[in-house]
């Protein structure tokens, strides 16, 4: 399952998605909307992306996987629109026979997304303010092109 979703993430339909007979560890990761960034009081957050690409982005993403711990259950989704404190903005799942490489593959399949595939987090403030985050990614070859306040 790689999806991008403007629906509430849940983690039966994640877990759901890699859970097998042959699965002795499931690692699920939930990234939330916290209420601050570096001190500063967050409002909500603004996702966007390219779904197509997005949901292509995180298939390769598994295929490393695959080629990298021989795993072959992993689940993405990733949220878009306005979410407010606490909402699960993306979830990220991993089954394997042992928890080692289940832990191992769920961080690395959850750095990946960040890297390369193709969404975008902007930041409203208490105060009003908003800003379009500078991603961890290569994709983006002009970070500072999305960054804009009000």
């Amino acid at each position: 399952m790689f999806k991008i979703t403007t629906e509430v993430i849940t983690g039966a339909e994640v877990r759901e998605a890699v859970e097998g007979p042959d699965a002795g560890a499931v690692v699920l990761f939930f990234g939330t909307v916290r209420n601050n960034t570096g001190g500063r009081a967050v409002k909500h957050l603004e996702y966007e992306a390219y779904p197509p690409m997005a949901e292509q982005k995180m298939a390769e993403i598994a295929q490393e996987v695959s080629e990298k711990w021989g795993l072959d259950r992993v689940a993405m989704i990733h949220r878009v629109g306005r979410l407010e404190i606490g909402e699960v903005s993306v979830a990220v799942a991993v089954a394997s026979p042992h928890r080692k490489d289940a832990f191992e593959a769920g961080q690395y399949t959850m750095d990946r997304l960040k890297q390369i595939v193709p969404i975008w987090k902007r930041e409203v403030w208490a105060d009003g303010e908003a800003e379009w985050v500078k991603p961890d990614a290569v994709f983006f070859d002009a970070p500072d092109m999305r960054k804009t306040s009000q």
